[in-house]
């Protein structure tokens, strides 16, 4: 047998074994899991113990609270988060024309002449 074809028939397999057991190796205590025990579960069963703790660890919780950009408080404009970064920047309108806030008599919609709807 060809020694690249032996590589790549060997290295890729090995290769996605050693990089799942590294992702569970670092995932699970973030989900309050046995490092150790999930980890040689992913190496010693392939594919299917990696899934099976895909499967098997919890959702993290989400809680809007400690989220800056889920609050109600004065970084909401119109129901969009804005950026501390962006605050105070003048507001852009469709395809990022300058948005225009004097409410005048303009159509809204740019109709031609004579097109009342």
């Amino acid at each position: 047998m060809d020694p690249l074809v032996a590589a790549i028939l060997v290295g890729v397999p090995l290769a996605w074994l050693v990089g799942f057991a590294a992702y569970v190796y670092v995932d699970a205590p973030r989900h309050g899991m046995s490092r150790r025990k999930w980890t040689a579960i992913a190496v010693f069963v392939p594919l299917f113990g990696f899934l099976a703790y895909v499967f098997e660890r919890s959702e993290l919780d989400y809680d809007p609270d400690e989220d800056p950009y889920a609050g109600g408080g004065e970084s909401r404009e119109a129901g969009f988060a804005i950026h501390e970064s962006r605050r105070g920047e003048e507001a852009l309108g469709p395809a990022g024309t300058e948005a225009d806030d004097g409410g005048g008599d303009d159509d809204e919609w740019n109709d031609p002449d004579g097109i009342d709807i």
